[in-house]
This record gives C-alpha cells, structure tokens and sequence, in this order.
C-alpha cells in the first residue's frame, strides 16, 4: 500500500504564551499544499526501513515513521511486521511538516491496512504523541489551530481560484533557537477573523511572528519574500519557523524569477 503525503503551510503564525511544561501556545492557520512525499508500507517477516529522495538526517530508527508503527504497536501488539519505504521530496527543514505528515500518514496507512478500526479522533491523539503539527495531517483541511497546533477548527478557506510559489532556500532554521528570540503576547487581532478578509489585504494584518527574528539572522529569506511582491504576489510569508517562504498569486500568473539554482522551487498553479 502506498500513501502520498503533503505538505502544510502557515498562514500567520502567532506565538501567544510559554507555558509550564516548556512548550508555546501558538496561533496559526494550517493550510495543506500539495508538495508530496511517498510513503509505502509491505508486509514483511522483519519491521524495515528505509529512505530514498532527500536525504534524512538522524538515526534512519528515530524516523518518524518507525515511531508511528512502534506507537501503534503498544496498543495493537498483533501489528505484524512491515517494510517501509520514504521517497522524500517535501524539504526538510522548512516548516512545511512533512515529517509530521509522514508519521500521521503512517498512522492512517496502518489503520486502514490492517484494519484496526481506529476513530479519527483517536488517530489524532496517537498524533499528537508524535508532534504538535502532527494532527493537523489527519485532518488535512484549512483548519485554525492552537494550543501547541494540536487544537483544531476546520475552517471555510478554499485557495483553489490563486497559484502558490514555494522557495526553500536550503537554510536550516533550529525551531528552539527560534522560540528563544520571541517574547509571546496575545495577538490584536485572532487569525480566525484575519483568514475571512480578501487575501488581497493579508500583507497588510496577518504576520509570522518568527520572521523579524529569523530574516534578521537570514537575511536572504527576506529578500525572496520581497521579490515575490515584487514580482506580483498577493501575499507573501515564511511557513512556520521557516526557511521556506511561501507567497500567493493570482491563478496563472506566477512570474518568471530567475533564483538562486540551489533553491529548491515549487510551482502550484
């Protein structure tokens, strides 16, 4: 069986409170795009894995994939043995989760494999044992979210009329040092209000909090952000705590840029 699973952007993202246990609430908006990875799942004699496309780093049996089958596993100790296989081509690094979507994917794969009946809400709670933006790829639609990203209210946003651009220059952002350089405040505005305006106005009320600390240590992330409105976006933003830089345009009407060749470019019209 095999499974495709896509990437998620950020629409605004605000950081809003640290809390006891260590973690951020955050407020953001998730949309899904579809940048793909291959997931395929074997029966096998032995529980294998491995990875092709991009290059993981890590240990190969800290993947996310493995720990999605192990976290089942406790719950369903009949899972029998697998053989996995990632094409990965969704960059890594770059706050478009997909590492998260591999493992939520995972999940599903096993479930409807095996036939484990498990709800979708119980899916989303092994999910979110295995990441914050985890659970959003269960759900797989625009959604609002809080808490750590795991709260989630699906929300009436339909893109299809505009063309994306996706630039990940290759940056490799620390999301811890990034949570460092922020002091969190509750937002003027929620996004759940700021995602119902014309998109044509976002540039001007929906921001990501992350980008005044990271394009200042980046300097080229900002750059890509404003040749894109140069070139005609209507809203241009760095997707999670980065390095990817998203921006939206009318249907069809992404220009022709001429970028760095190590950029990695994804046209979605």
């Amino acid at each position: 069986m095999i499974v495709f699973p896509n990437c998620k952007i950020n629409l605004g993202l605000h950081i809003t409170r640290k809390r006891p246990d260590g973690f951020h609430d955050l407020e953001t908006v998730f949309y899904p795009l579809p940048v793909n990875d291959a997931l395929e799942v074997l029966s096998n004699n032995v529980l294998q894995f491995e990875s092709s496309g991009i290059a993981v780093p890590g240990n190969a049996a800290e993947n996310l994939c493995l720990k999605a089958f192990h976290l089942l596993q406790q719950d369903y100790p009949a899972l029998p043995p697998v053989s996995i296989h990632l094409l990965k081509h969704i960059p890594i690094g770059a706050g478009l989760g997909g590492g998260s979507a591999d493992a939520a994917f995972m999940l599903q794969l096993l479930n409807q494999k095996f036939q484990l009946d498990i709800s979708a809400t119980a899916l989303i709670a092994y999910a979110a044992q295995l990441g914050s933006d985890c659970p959003f790829f269960i759900v797989n639609k625009p959604c609002y979210a809080t808490g750590r990203g795991e709260i989630m209210d699906t929300v009436a946003l339909d893109l299809s009329g505009y063309s994306f651009l996706l630039v990940h220059p290759g940056i490799h952002v620390n999301t811890g040092w990034a949570f460092q350089q922020l002091t969190p405040k509750a937002p003027a505005y929620s996004l759940r209000e700021l995602i119902q305006l014309p998109v044509e106005t976002w540039k001007n009320v929906m921001v990501n909090d992350f980008e005044a600390p990271v394009f200042q240590a980046h300097p080229v992330l900002a750059a890509i952000k404003d040749t894109m409105y140069t070139h005609g976006a209507l809203y241009a933003t760095m997707s999670g705590s980065g390095s990817a830089v998203l921006g939206i345009f009318p249907k069809n009407k992404i220009a022709d840029i001429l970028w760095d060749a190590s950029y990695r470019v994804f046209t979605i019209r």
